[in-house]
């Protein structure tokens, strides 16, 4: 059974309904945050990145990361909106939260103390609470909240 290795909670500032993970070490990354993220799929790829469509336009998500020695227990579907899987390689371990209003937020989440494959399960729930929110007073705080849980990929 998988031990979970770390935890961090972060927050996630949403511009027009998306923010991003990107490796910190992005001086070399093809496609930097924010160009060509696909606004149509909850959670989409670039190579050390990961793009995260919110349901709200403009708000602050709430972020728990969890990173485990092997593949996590399975969550109960029925407890979130939304849920996806991706493949993520990290250079230096560390990974920046991008805003599409902001850029760069000041905290990182720690993979491990160096580069390596990970895979990564993304959960939200909340999207419609933060999609009225959008549509009412205009922002908000945890109102959506993502469970990200990484595990290194088999080599």
């Amino acid at each position: 059974m998988a031990a979970l290795v770390r935890q961090q909670d972060v927050d996630a500032y949403v511009g027009f309904h998306a923010f991003g993970l990107q490796e910190s070490d992005d001086a070399d990354l093809p496609v930097p945050f924010p160009d060509d993220f696909d606004q149509h799929a909850f959670l989409s790829t670039h190579p050390g990145r990961l793009d995260i469509t919110s349901g709200g336009h403009t708000h602050t998500a709430a972020v728990h990361v969890e990173v485990w020695d092997g593949p996590p227990p399975q969550q109960d579907r029925a407890a979130w909106d939304e849920m996806a899987e991706a493949k993520f390689d990290s250079t230096s371990g560390q990974v920046a939260v991008w805003s599409m209003h902001t850029g760069r937020m000041d905290d990182l989440i720690t993979l491990a103390d160096d580069g390596g494959s990970w895979h990564v399960r993304v959960h939200c729930t909340g999207r419609a609470a933060a999609a009225a929110l959008s549509e009412g007073e205009g922002t908000g705080h945890g109102v959506e909240r993502y469970l990200l849980q990484f595990w290194p990929a088999s080599p």
